[in-house]
């Protein structure tokens, strides 16, 4: 079952920037306080998208939609000659099988340009998500440090705290053995 069967060359390039960027507006909506993450799950979307687009087209390269020009290479018919009609039947079927390879090969022919946009796309894409995935390992990496601070900061608070519980329990006068 094809479900892309019916869907042209604009609407499969349309689709790729759809899939990136409900994509990338969910990621948004989810964290809204990280753009840059949005931005860079947008962009492998996108790419997985264009590569899936482009992997698409070359498996149906027999489509119309790619631009084929429907003329096909079809060989004589040898078999109907007067009397070496049934000797050519050989000749007949390697001619028949060189036709479908010319068949084959112009199929191909014009179903890669098309693929081969998607992966351009893609490729730009990838070249896109080096700066981006910096970015986002920076303000990661900047939250990591901020985090870590802050821990150092509530350790050296929980150790003031329990060295003024001591100093309570030794001006109560309460064992150490009954506070935790």
């Amino acid at each position: 079952m094809d479900i892309l069967g019916a869907i042209s060359t604009d609407w499969l390039k349309a689709l790729t920037w759809i899939a990136a960027l409900v994509c990338g507006a969910a990621m948004l909506a989810w964290r809204r306080r990280r753009p840059d993450q949005a931005l860079l799950a947008a962009l492998l979307v996108f790419i997985a998208a264009s590569v899936g687009a482009g992997i698409y087209v070359l498996n149906h390269v027999g489509d119309q939609r790619w631009g084929s020009t429907g003329q096909e290479v079809r060989p004589p018919n040898l078999t109907q000659a007067p009397v070496v009609g049934d000797f050519l039947k050989p000749l007949q079927g390697a001619l028949g099988d060189m036709a479908d390879g010319v068949n084959g090969f112009m199929d191909f022919q014009s179903a890669l340009p098309v693929a081969l946009d998607f992966f351009a796309a893609a490729g730009w894409a990838f070249a896109a998500c080096v700066p981006v995935g910096l970015l986002v390992l920076a303000a990661s990496m900047r939250a990591a440090r901020r985090r870590n601070a802050e821990l150092t900061a509530y350790g050296s608070e929980l150790a003031a705290l329990r060295a003024e519980l001591e100093r309570v329990k030794r001006h109560v006068g309460y064992p150490a053995d009954d506070i935790i």
